[in-house]
């Protein structure tokens, strides 16, 4: 999408913070509901919210997956490249002043290893591995909170189980290299614009802004790190799913400050051989029919052709019906 510089900044614009936080936050009771009521509105009219979630942000994990992200970066450029994986945007990335690592499935003990004795093969690093698993399998339990107040909300509860086993989770780090004093605005872009194309996506920034999303009338909205909310966010695939009833927005990173940023994300994703096909429930004469089924990596292989990245909606150039 050719937006990343033409579209005007909001300051104002008063933003959905949800608060999660409540130790008694179970199906079938009022807070549930109430909570469930607020997710839905957030993601028709935005895409996304900020989710307070005081117990699992608490300043010690926050620090420690901090500090394990600027170990994990300093690495040497080869020994990163050795997060490797035969799907796009799994493995590392490197371009411009951004950089990320992907592990697959980190909310299983055992993938986290994996990943990290790639990086540290004489000895590993155990307290990394411990850590980075204990704050996935977190985001992970936020995730399937969501997901089940979505599917609730929109009276298709009974998929919830099949929907549930048929995705697995991308936990990805970022590292976002602050940009030199005299570079123009077009090289302050840590990330283009773009939607997710996945189920949903949790974000977390770490001290520096530089998130920005879209509103659906075309303004930019700047996120501020908070160390207690993660932002949740629509992909195309939960779009496409539910027939086009939930925003996905366009979002980018602008480096503005003289700061590295870090940043982790953690992403629902249909397994390879899923088909994404919007139940009866979800279509009728106000809603009809969007799109035709598809398989998740024909779509992602589709955004990452060259054709994919023409066009402005990779989802509606794909499947519209």
């Amino acid at each position: 999408m050719d937006s990343d510089s033409l579209l005007p900044l909001s300051e104002s614009l008063q933003l959905p913070v949800i608060d999660f936080s409540d130790q008694n936050l179970t199906p079938g009771t009022s807070k549930w509901d109430k909570v469930k009521a607020d997710v839905r509105k957030a993601l028709e009219d935005y895409g996304w919210f900020q989710a307070y979630v005081d117990k699992m942000s608490n300043i010690e994990l926050d620090k420690s997956v901090y500090e394990a992200m600027e170990k994990l970066f300093d690495l040497p450029v080869q020994t990163k490249q050795r997060n490797v994986s035969s799907k796009p945007f799994h493995g590392y990335l490197s371009h411009n002043l951004y950089q990320s690592l992907g592990i697959e499935d980190a909310n299983v003990a055992e993938k986290v290893n994996d990943f990290i004795q790639l990086l540290w093969p004489d000895h590993g690093n155990k307290s990394i591995s411990e850590m980075m698993h204990k704050f996935s399998t977190q985001l992970v339990e936020l995730d399937v909170m969501v997901r089940k107040m979505i599917m609730e909300s929109f009276g298709v509860e009974k998929y919830l189980d099949e929907h549930l086993n048929s995705t697995n989770y991308l936990f990805r780090m970022m590292k976002y290299t602050a940009p030199p004093d005299d570079d123009v605005e077009e090289t302050k872009l840590g990330l283009r614009s773009h939607t997710d194309k996945n189920i949903i996506t949790i974000l977390h920034q770490y001290e520096v802004d530089g998130l920005e999303i879209m509103t659906k009338d075309g303004k930019w909205i700047k996120v501020k790190p908070s160390q207690n909310s993660f932002i949740i966010m629509v992909g195309d695939s939960l779009c496409a799913l539910l027939n086009g009833r939930l925003y996905s927005p366009y979002h980018r990173v602008m480096m503005v400050a003289k700061k590295t940023r870090y940043s982790t994300a953690m992403f629902s994703v249909p397994k390879s051989g899923v088909v994404i096909d919007s139940p009866e429930e979800v279509v009728d004469e106000e809603h009809p029919r969007m799109f035709k089924p598809f398989e998740y990596m024909d779509f992602l292989n589709f955004f990452h052709s060259e054709a994919g990245r023409r066009v402005e909606s990779t989802l509606h150039a794909f499947c519209a019906l």
